[in-house]
């Protein structure tokens, strides 16, 4: 059983990410850049969100477990650069949202953390 979950998982994240990908262009409809960028990835202790240029106030993040799709965090009215603790996160692929003030999903991507 312990060896059936990661395979599952792996297969499970490849058939989203291959959906994903075929549905949306590969660079956001203006040409921009990605607003948020995320390091260390994969995470050991923390990961910092830093968010780009196009910073606006009022932004909400959610943090997904990857297999489960359990909220693991969330955030409202997220500063410029902030950091999130996953000490207490197990090990694997979280998915992250960053949502405005409609609820309209501006970005979304994927983060690791690894022990």
């Amino acid at each position: 059983m312990r060896r059936i979950l990661p395979i599952l998982s792996i297969i499970l994240l490849i058939a989203i990410q291959s959906q994903g990908q075929s549905s949306r262009p590969t660079t956001p409809p203006d040409g921009a850049d990605r607003i948020i960028k995320l390091y260390p990835n994969p995470a050991v202790s923390y990961i910092t969100f830093d968010l780009q240029k196009n910073y606006q106030k009022n932004l909400t993040v959610h943090v997904y477990n990857g297999l489960l799709g359990k909220r693991m965090f969330e955030a409202q009215n997220i500063p410029e650069k902030f950091t999130i603790d996953v000490n207490e996160f197990n090990r694997g692929i979280y998915f992250y949202q960053l949502i405005d003030l409609t609820g309209k999903i501006i970005e979304s991507g994927k983060f690791q953390v690894s022990r």
